[in-house]
């Protein structure tokens, strides 16, 4: 089942995302991890993509793996490690099992920005607008990454919102958000999307904070805008393991309940492979998702 189609039969969707493994001996864990998230019943589950494409056949596996427990799978792909050539080739292996969505992003640029005496980027694929093309004529649900704070590597948020424009414009069918930690620099932010005429649907992206070091590592990688009432439960709870866990589960928990309370219609909670962070958000929030599904 296409994304697109159960965006367009739910007034609310709840959607989980993991990552293929690092290891190849760690397979079977995430496997496992996978089984335990599908079993929770998301409306679709995402599976994100290695650095350089380290991780393509088995984002593949565990995608055809989760779409044969029941559970609609979102396939990363990233130009960063690819050719127009290899995405033609991926796609075709990508129908052949079963999958039906692709998350189309540019990827993480080597630090070095050089790989092999060759560029990271190839020619013809250098913007995830210029993959999006390829997946659509290919007949995927396609969808697209967006940055709430503005993408890290942009002037500024118009800039940023004009390259967002180029995805849409390419046939993007939705968009998922970064992390964010303010829910308020998500509406602000969907007020500039309308304003600038991009309607496609926009799932909130959640990050479950169960740890403190977590938070330094987020700031690192999205430079996320972290408010002072998180800050405080870090740096209160930091030594005690099981009081971060349970006030992170609730600061997530309080976020969604916040973002669906104003008309929020996608939330996709970044797992980190943890099936009880789904269990534990999921148990806080499923009569408020069942009210808002069977509202008319």
């Amino acid at each position: 089942m296409t994304i697109s189609q159960i965006l367009a039969e739910k007034k609310v969707t709840v959607s989980f995302e993991m990552f293929p493994p690092k290891k190849q001996s760690n397979f079977e864990n995430v496997l496992g991890a996978a089984r335990e998230l599908s079993a929770i019943r998301p409306d679709f589950m995402s599976i994100t993509y290695g650095a350089g494409g380290t991780t393509k056949v088995n984002t593949v596996e565990i995608a055809s793996k989760i779409i044969s427990l029941g559970t609609p799978a979102l396939a990363h792909l990233t130009c960063v490690g690819n050719t127009v050539e290899s995405v033609r080739e991926t796609a075709v292996t990508m129908r052949e099992a079963g999958i039906e969505n692709v998350l189309a992003l540019r990827g993480d640029m080597p630090q070095d920005s050089v790989q092999d005496g060759q560029s990271a980027l190839s020619d013809g694929l250098a913007h995830a607008s210029d993959m999006t093309g390829i997946l659509k004529a290919a007949g995927f649900c396609v969808g697209g990454a967006c940055y709430p704070e503005g993408h890290p590597e942009s002037a500024n948020r118009n800039d940023d919102i004009e390259n967002l424009r180029h995805k849409v414009d390419a046939g993007v069918d939705f968009l998922t958000t970064q992390m964010f930690f303010d829910n308020n620099m998500l509406y602000s932010y969907l007020y500039r999307l309308q304003s600038k005429g991009i309607r496609v649907p926009v799932l909130a992206g959640i990050m479950p904070v169960t740890n403190a070091g977590q938070v330094s590592r987020m700031i690192k990688l999205s430079n996320a805008f972290v408010p002072q009432k998180l800050l405080a439960i870090c740096d209160r709870f930091e030594k005690n393991p099981d009081a971060m866990y349970q006030a992170g589960i609730a600061y997530a928990t309080d976020q969604i309940i916040d973002l669906l309370s104003n008309g929020i219609r996608g939330i996709h909670i970044y797992t980190m492979n943890k099936p009880e962070v789904a269990r534990d958000i999921m148990h806080n929030i499923d009569s408020i998702i069942g009210a808002c599904n069977s509202e008319r």
